[in-house]
């Protein structure tokens, strides 16, 4: 998916000036409120109650404002306001260098694949949007299984569709999911154009780094030849 961008835009229309009256800074907030989510997404998974993500966005978010010092925060935000910017993120457009990326990579003779958190039609609406077409079936989300990731078993499914071909390799902007991949038996690539920093001495080192996506395809490339 993308940078977050259309998130915190969302939350600037609708509650922008209330936030700052507090001095509290959208983008923040807005990272806070999907790393929560990300994180009581998995966990709920690991015990045995998996939850669609973006249920888990809409139910956490009055959580999130009280973590930021908001008094009253079903005062403060309405349930209007959460599904304004619930559709925000559901309205993601791909991260840079995406579409080029998968262009490389099918170029070269690569399938892509997509496994997700999200759900399928916010999914293959962003491919859509960016003029890329992915047929249906190589399209993936965890709520088919009900197991979250980064829990290895979200992706062994997978893996062992495609390992019958070969090793394949795994692919993400996220270093935490191409570590679940990676236990999972996937060849590993990771670009740091969301969060900056690998971070090997926590994730561990992936077979192919990169700080863009075409990058990336590239490096992945070779590594097959």
């Amino acid at each position: 998916m993308s940078s977050k961008n259309v998130v915190f835009d969302a939350i600037n229309d609708r509650l922008g000036d209330l936030l700052r009256a507090h001095n509290v800074n959208a983008a923040l907030l807005g990272n806070t409120w999907i790393e929560t989510a990300e994180r009581e997404y998995t966990y709920l998974s690991l015990a045995g109650k998996y939850t669609p993500f973006v249920e888990c966005m809409e139910k956490l978010f009055y959580r999130i404002l009280w973590m930021a010092d908001i008094p009253e925060p079903r005062q403060f935000a309405t349930h209007e306001d959460i599904k304004y910017m619930i559709n925000g993120y559901q309205h993601l457009t791909m991260r840079p260098g995406a579409v080029e990326c998968i262009a490389k990579l099918r170029d070269a003779g690569f399938t892509v694949w997509a496994l997700t958190a999200a759900d399928l039609a916010s999914v293959a609406g962003i491919f859509q949007q960016a003029g890329v077409e992915l047929p249906s079936e190589n399209l993936i989300s965890c709520d088919t299984n009900g197991v979250g990731k980064p829990d290895p078993l979200a992706y062994k499914p997978l893996f062992d569709q495609l390992s019958q071909q070969g090793r394949p390799w795994f692919a993400a902007a996220h270093a935490w999911d191409v570590t679940g991949a990676r236990k999972a038996g996937f060849r590993t690539a990771y670009s740091s154009v969301l969060e900056k920093e690998a971070i090997p001495d926590l994730f561990g080192e992936m077979e192919v780094t990169a700080d863009a996506l075409p990058e990336m395809a590239e490096k992945i490339i070779a590594q097959s030849a």
